[in-house]
């Protein structure tokens, strides 16, 4: 199976060894986003700006690979606080709509950059 590098400048550019997304046959996984500005190249502060940032990190990876984000079918999501759980939902509502992905949220000890947010995700992108 071939494995297509997905890249964009319009997310933040990988801080380690790993690709913004690969794709795999129908399916493209993107690695966790932060909630850092690409433009700015720095984590927003508070988690609500990073929450949002995070989503729009992700949107423009789903774009790159000539998606969206109705096409993400799972997200996994990491808080350090999970206090903040009812407020990631209401904002996730704001980019998505039903069908909802499936998805996981656990709360982790620590996220790369100080964060307070990260998601993963898998799209489903059917070949043309």
């Amino acid at each position: 199976m071939n494995k297509e590098v997905i890249h964009t400048t319009d997310a933040p550019q990988a801080i380690g060894t790993y690709s913004q997304a690969i794709r795999a046959g129908d399916l493209v996984f993107l690695s966790g986003q932060l909630g850092i500005d690409p433009s700015q190249g720095h984590l927003l502060e508070g988690f609500e700006a990073q929450a949002h940032q995070v989503f729009r990190n992700l949107r423009a990876i789903t774009l790159a690979a000539g998606g969206n984000l109705s096409d993400i079918v799972r997200l996994g999501v990491f808080l350090t606080d999970l206090s903040n759980f009812a407020r990631f939902n209401e904002i996730m509502s704001e980019y998505f709509t039903e069908p909802y992905p499936a998805r996981a949220a656990v709360q982790v000890s620590a996220l790369p950059k100080g964060g307070v947010v990260e998601a993963e995700a898998v799209m489903f992108l059917p070949s043309e």
